[in-house]
């Protein structure tokens, strides 16, 4: 989703039966601005709008967002800690920058969710499938990292 896209952040929190805070709408528009963050880069992003928030306050407010289904926690590999972005209603998967890890979204590999399948299921019922593409970004390749 673009960077300039309108959402309507007080209405989607209620939405999922959240209280509307200042805070979290920071938190979610400072994951609208740079999606795949860490908690640490979106501490960073709003301190200075909301002087005094403590970044353990912002590790539960994206917590409460993950719970509620409107931001998505992502793990990636050589990544210390989780990232962030919001909830879309899509299957997507990831390309990872294995020099400055740079992450940015792929289209589902194949169809609808959950777009590709095990060869058992062990009688499960798979509801996603995670992929991350591991890759050289063009300006890591053109400085000769990795």
């Amino acid at each position: 989703m673009p960077a300039d896209t309108v959402i309507d952040f007080p209405t989607q929190l209620r939405g999922a039966g959240l209280r509307v805070t200042n805070q979290r709408v920071h938190v979610l528009s400072a994951l609208h601005q740079q999606p795949h963050a860490s908690a640490e880069a979106v501490f960073s992003g709003i301190r200075h709008s909301l002087p005094g928030i403590a970044q353990a306050t912002v590790h539960g407010i994206l917590n409460d967002l993950t719970s509620a289904g409107i931001v998505r926690r992502v793990s990636l590999p050589d990544v210390g800690s989780a990232l962030y972005e919001l909830q879309h209603d899509d299957n997507h998967h990831h390309v990872q920058c294995v020099s400055c890890g740079r992450v940015e979204d792929v289209a589902c590999a194949v169809g609808a969710a959950p777009c590709l399948h095990p060869s058992h299921d062990h009688g499960m019922r798979i509801l996603e499938a995670a992929v991350t593409y591991r890759a050289l970004c063009p300006e890591c390749e053109r400085n000769g990292n990795g």
